[in-house]
């Protein structure tokens, strides 16, 4: 696959496409909480492996580990390109008002709402920590791959992924701490994002 890579072979890359596309969407998406950021972040992705092909080291194995690296990057380069909409939109006048699309799926909100809990919580930490922590604990990838992806040694994928385990553990245990706290009354939207946000930390950390 690799020397196919290398050398231009379009099949092959197709069939990396179609290998790993849900992979490299999925960490983009954790890393951005936006499905559009995502989704462009994906793009770039390949297109920037393309374009790179022949960096591709003849010898190893999965290319996975070099396509979230080049994502990691995409997925950054996204967070700031947001940053600077949302910056001109804060100095623009407020846009005419829009129709209520109320058609919308609960399910859609649903699902919006929790990625925007999880990637609140996982914009806790620092950025290099939860790049390490989307590419080991949500992309599954070992120490030695993440390395490879990011460019550094193995001994720093450890010490940033401790660094991030331990700083959500402690998110998640003032969150439990202050679920207790809050008086008992009826489930709310805010205690179910609270519930959600401690499921998914206790999960991540365990």
């Amino acid at each position: 696959m690799r020397a196919r890579i290398r050398s231009g072979d379009r099949a092959a890359f197709a069939d990396l496409y179609d290998q790993h596309a849900r992979a490299v969407y999925n960490h983009a998406l954790r890393l951005t909480g936006n499905w559009s950021e995502a989704e462009e972040a994906m793009s770039e992705t390949f297109l920037a492996a393309w374009r790179t092909r022949e960096t591709v080291e003849p010898e190893g194995g999965s290319l996975r580990p070099w396509l979230l690296g080049i994502a990691t990057h995409k997925a950054h380069n996204a967070n700031r390109g947001l940053r600077r909409r949302l910056a001109f939109l804060a100095r623009s006048p407020e846009p005419r008002p829009v129709e209520d699309f109320a058609d919308e799926t609960a399910g859609r909100i649903d699902d919006a709402r929790r990625l925007a809990v999880v990637h609140e919580a996982l914009g806790r930490l620092r950025r290099q920590d939860r790049e390490v922590f989307a590419l080991c604990v949500s992309a599954g990838l070992d120490y030695q791959q993440a390395a490879e992806a990011l460019g550094i040694p193995v001994g720093t994928v450890r010490s940033r992924l401790s660094r991030a385990r331990a700083r959500l553990a402690r998110l998640s245990s003032d969150q439990v701490v202050r679920k207790k706290a809050e008086p008992r009354g009826p489930r709310g939207e805010k205690e179910s994002e609270a519930a959600f946000a401690a499921m998914f930390l206790q999960e991540e950390t365990g």
